[in-house]
């Protein structure tokens, strides 16, 4: 676990619900090289190994934020497919320990249509101490690019635009 101390943003969990299957849900989660059309901090996305099945295992992500660059590979789970998307950090040059995961669960239909409740975790471990009002300006941009352009873009594929 990591220690906790002034340069670790805490865990934190966040939720919305989503029209739209768990299955449309898990495609765009795991469609990690489309990430950065719909999230404005990533640059680029490479995906260094994949599973048995052609899904992402290893991923090099390159962000941009708050004046900082930063590189990061991230190891993805997916086992619990396609309720779970989890992932843990391999290696970074800002943080020294990265853990987080989507969980998607059938909430019920709305007139038909599908409706999903997502939950988002997260937990970073940063390498470079920040001052609180800078941590919390990083969460609620995490936060927000986690629940809301999510839902966002899970709802323009589901409609097919």
């Amino acid at each position: 676990m990591s220690d906790r101390t002034t340069s670790s943003i805490e865990r934190r969990a966040a939720s919305t619900t989503v029209q739209a299957t768990v299955e449309q849900c898990y495609a765009v989660g795991v469609d990690v090289v489309s990430y950065p059309s719909w999230i404005e901090s990533l640059e680029s996305v490479v995906i260094e190994s994949t599973d048995a099945d052609g899904n992402p295992a290893r991923v090099r992500f390159e962000a941009s934020g708050l004046g900082r660059r930063s590189s990061y590979v991230l190891a993805y789970d997916l086992t619990e497919r396609p309720a779970v998307l989890g992932w843990t950090l391999v290696s970074g040059d800002l943080a020294r320990a990265i853990e987080g995961a989507y969980r998607f669960s059938d909430v019920t239909e709305i007139e038909g249509a599908p409706i999903t409740r997502v939950d988002y975790e997260l937990s970073i471990d940063l390498a470079v101490p920040l001052p609180g009002f800078v941590k919390r300006r990083a969460e609620d941009k995490i936060m927000e690019a986690a629940l809301r352009r999510f839902k966002m873009e899970v709802e323009r594929v589901a409609v097919g635009g």
